[in-house]
């Protein structure tokens, strides 16, 4: 695979064999987000679980201190009774049967985050199948099934993030922009670690946390020493 010149002139900053404190090696990512625009950082978590097994699934959300960086555009599926709550929390579409047919019959996925009330999860599930691959199916685990939606939608808007595993047992999450620097950046990873250790399950058995490495979204990976992370 071809690399970019500024990947490769990034690239020569980083100890390919050195594992990073966490505050130095999101100094490293900062400096090494060259592209034109702000670019998004990425935590990447290998955990030692079997994600095949229920019991060792690791899954949840949190509301990162300096958020994300992005505008997150929010669906409330909901009753009637609470769309204008909804709306008045900051949701960017609320609504039932309409907007259950406006996916189906329009291919409309003009959002980034699903909410549910419990009520709306028979409707909702009638489109799990487009919504699921997607990673958008409202979870109770995340805190988008729930009957306050207007907690749920104002966190999102604050900068709640999901972490779930992916096939491969690793958690990809963004944590914020380059631009937030390195001090915000480490606050928002220590926050997303924090939850990621408190989820371990009771099933885990031997060294949680394998690796850890964070990137811009054109720049190289910079590996943090997981024995400091607890």
């Amino acid at each position: 695979m071809h690399k970019g010149k500024k990947y490769v002139e990034s690239s020569k900053l980083i100890e390919k064999l050195k594992l990073y404190d966490t505050e130095e090696a999101l100094d490293v990512v900062v400096k090494t987000a060259k592209a034109k625009f702000d670019e998004t950082v990425e935590v990447h978590v290998r955990l030692g679980v079997d994600s095949r097994h229920a019991d060792q699934q690791v899954r949840g959300a949190v509301v990162l201190p300096h958020g994300t960086g992005k505008k997150i555009r929010v669906l409330v599926f909901c009753k009637e009774e609470n769309v204008k709550i909804a709306q008045e929390a900051g949701a960017d579409f609320a609504g039932g049967e309409e907007l259950v047919q406006k996916i189906q019959s329009e291919n409309w996925f003009d959002f980034d985050v699903v909410v549910a009330t419990p009520d709306m999860m028979g409707l909702v599930g009638r489109i799990g199948r487009v919504l699921g691959p997607k990673g958008l199916m409202p979870n109770p685990k995340a805190g988008t099934v729930t009957p306050d939606v207007a907690k749920a939608v104002k966190e999102i808007k604050a900068g709640k993030i999901e972490y779930r595993l992916d096939k491969t047992n690793i958690i990809h999450c963004p944590i914020g922009k380059a631009s937030f620097g390195a001090q915000k950046l480490t606050e928002n990873f220590d926050t997303l670690m924090g939850a990621i250790i408190k989820a371990k399950p009771a099933a885990a058995k031997g060294q949680y946390i394998k690796s850890v490495a964070v990137a811009s979204t054109m720049g190289p990976g910079v590996k943090i020493n997981p024995a400091k992370l607890g």
